[in-house]
């Protein structure tokens, strides 16, 4: 058995969990924030088969999409001297991970 966990924009969550649910996986989520842009995520969590591992994976793939994002960003050039300008950026897709599980038991 395996547990994918898959950090996936918050606007690509909903579609993503509503397929891997009409292919009969069970799926986990937690909310959570991104550490560079700091925007909202969804991480979901995955107990699967070894089998199905690669499935899984597709469907995250084919429902997650990157794309790019104009942020306010600040540079600043000395004391008190401080500028803001648009940064592009490239959001979206997904960060998988597969790992064993020891032990499962659903009570």
């Amino acid at each position: 058995m395996k547990l994918v966990t898959a950090i996936v924009n918050k606007e690509d969550a909903k579609q993503v969990c509503n397929h891997l649910i009409q292919e009969g996986f069970s799926v986990t989520r937690l909310s959570t924030t991104g550490g560079f842009l700091m925007a909202g995520n969804m991480t979901l969590m995955i107990g699967t088969e070894d089998e199905k591992v690669d499935p899984c994976i597709q469907i995250i793939a084919q429902h997650c999409k990157q794309r790019t994002e104009v942020v306010p960003s600040t540079a600043s050039y000395g004391i008190g001297v401080a500028t803001a300008y648009p940064l592009q950026v490239t959001v979206g897709g997904a960060t998988i991970f597969v790992t064993n599980v020891e032990r499962f038991e659903k009570l």
